[in-house]
């Protein structure tokens, strides 16, 4: 199935023009192709510390000072989630061949900054089961790494982006250091959360977010609720605060330069060149000692497939034909209630999400697990927006007001990740029927859950439902893997989250793509920087893990050069 979410969105501008010199820069240290949280980690360590860092990304760099009109677009009824950050149209075609169609052009972004841009900023960790699956439940497979190897750079990349937390939020895997900044306070709607669950003897706990509570080198949060997608106030980490790092210590950002592919030596063990196209229709070829594909999940199989060549005729770095396999996401699940009368929000206001559940993450039975891991969201105040709701009503004056604080009051909701297994029929590839603004071949999505996630759905559903109903209110909605059009839903219960897997981390270059260091096998000055690296899901947002990845990859390159 064919999909192209087209953007007609032309109210903001970028900062980027035609005049701006996209020439390659001469001779440079490493080249790193994307400019989202992985990119843009691993360029500021690596500029940071001296090294001539170059940076190609696909989109444009955005316009800080249209964040408010870009949010006026989330608020608008009209307005599709891929027209708030210009996605959309023959340059973000794909395809989607599996059971799960998910709507990737509305979780995606391209631009400096990547899709940091819209995310919702919940940084929690991966748990130390998540890298032993294999060895403590026999299934899946184990991480060349464990949570320890990775838990300094969990901990430096809690500093770098800012991260408000609790330090004493129970069910967390272990930590030693503090995070940065104090927890966002939970909102009106999680303490009706948090009473209910005490009902149950379920906790609800504060999340930790990248959201400056007041003591961080950013704005501080302001609460408008729209973290998902546009932070108007520039109180939620984006990556490219730290693109613009990376450039106060030299580093160079070439944007709006898709990488069409990767060219090698002739013995076929070191990448030469990256070739690229600008606005202008020019094609252009950056060379460096090291390369780092940092494009995403999606992008790089893709890229490294466009890539393929006589001595890798299946797709550059696919010796082991592990490439695009072993495709992951966090299938999700989302339930909608009402509560008569109540009005939740009571004058406060804050981030989309800042409670959380993560009682249900560990496994009841470790010896055998009969379901999948469950992350869960209390949501601030889900349902549309207020501005949304006004817009929809034929109400005027008093009438309208009373409407709007009626609706917007009573509507509660809890958004999940579930965990899922890595199977090799799930999978990225590509689409040769179909092709880009370039005329490549476009990605194609090969995905099913499976019914070790279902369980996971059916049991995060049944939990929240039991949480609204608590308070009294009557569930409305409640939904698993399908993608929603329901309007009230909002970010609930849609897919295409979290994208990991498809360029797998492993010890063995017969089984996996890159190793431990996140250098691929086949190439000596290639690394692989993303969640196409994660072996399992688990069920945490991925952001953080990838930034922690960046940073470990970021120190050995740095000792290689």
């Amino acid at each position: 199935m064919s999909t192209n979410e087209s953007s007609t969105n032309e109210s903001t501008t970028n900062e980027s023009t035609t005049t701006t010199d996209r020439t390659p820069v001469d001779d440079p240290d490493v080249c790193v192709i994307g400019a989202g949280p992985a990119g843009a980690m691993v360029a500021y360590s690596l500029a940071n510390r001296g090294h001539d860092v170059v940076i190609l990304e696909a989109g444009p760099r955005f316009d800080k000072e249209a964040r408010v009109d870009r949010m006026k677009d989330q608020l608008h009824p009209t307005h599709s989630d891929n027209e708030i950050w210009d996605m959309g149209g023959d340059r973000d075609e794909y395809t989607t061949s599996g059971e799960h169609s998910w709507p990737i052009n509305q979780r995606r972004v391209k631009g400096v900054g990547g899709t940091s841009l819209h995310w919702g900023s919940v940084v929690p960790r991966l748990y130390e089961k998540d890298f032993e699956m294999q060895s403590r439940h026999g299934i899946a497979r184990d991480w060349p790494i464990s949570y320890e190897d990775l838990r300094p750079y969990y901990a430096q990349a809690e500093q770098e982006i800012g991260v408000a937390g609790d330090d004493e939020t129970p069910f967390f895997p272990p930590r030693e250091e503090s995070y940065p900044m104090d927890p966002l306070p939970l909102s009106y709607s999680d303490k009706l959360f948090k009473q209910a669950g005490e009902e149950l003897g379920v906790t609800v706990h504060s999340m930790p977010m990248a959201i400056n509570t007041g003591a961080y080198e950013r704005n501080e949060c302001q609460g408008y609720g729209t973290c998902q997608f546009v932070c108007p106030s520039g109180g939620k980490y984006s990556a490219d605060i730290h693109v613009r790092k990376a450039e106060q210590q030299g580093a160079t950002v070439i944007d709006e330069a898709p990488v069409q592919r990767l060219n090698h030596g002739p013995a076929g063990e070191e990448i030469t060149e990256a070739v690229y196209k600008t606005p202008d229709g020019e094609t252009h070829r950056q060379t460096a000692d090291t390369f780092v594909a940092a494009a995403g999940a999606y992008e790089t199989p893709r890229l490294l497939f466009l890539s393929e060549s006589a001595e890798y005729p299946n797709g550059l770095a696919n010796s082991s034909g592990t490439l695009g396999k072993y495709f992951m996401g966090h299938p999700p699940a989302g339930v909608l209630g009402i509560l008569p009368g109540e009005n939740t929000h009571q004058d406060e206001y804050g981030p989309v999400v800042s409670g959380g559940i993560h009682q249900f993450y560990e496994y009841d039975n470790p010896d055998d697990p009969q379901r999948a891991s469950v992350n869960m969201f209390a949501i601030n105040v889900a349902g549309p927006s207020p501005a949304t709701m006004a817009m929809e009503s034929d109400a005027i004056g008093d009438s309208l007001l009373e409407q709007v604080d009626a609706q917007f009051g009573s509507t509660l909701g809890i958004n999940m990740s579930i965990e899922m297994l890595p199977r090799e029929d799930n999978q990225i590839g590509i689409d040769r029927s179909t092709t880009d603004n370039h005329g490549n071949p476009v990605p194609d999505v090969d995905l099913s859950p499976g019914e070790f996630a279902r369980k996971g759905q059916e049991k995060g559903i049944q939990v929240a439902s039991d949480l609204i109903e608590e308070m009294g209110g009557n569930v409305v909605y409640a939904k698993g893997t399908e993608t929603t059009e329901h309007d009230s839903l909002g970010p609930l219960a849609k897919g295409g989250y979290h994208p990991l897997g498809g360029t797998r981390m492993g010890d063995d270059p017969t089984e996996s793509v890159v190793d431990p260091t996140l250098k691929t096998h086949d190439l000596d000055n290639l690394y692989i920087s993303s969640g196409g690296v994660f072996v399992t899901s688990g069920a945490s947002n991925p952001t953080l893990t990838i930034m922690a990845l960046s940073l470990k990859a970021a120190d050995h390159i740095h000792a290689e050069l």
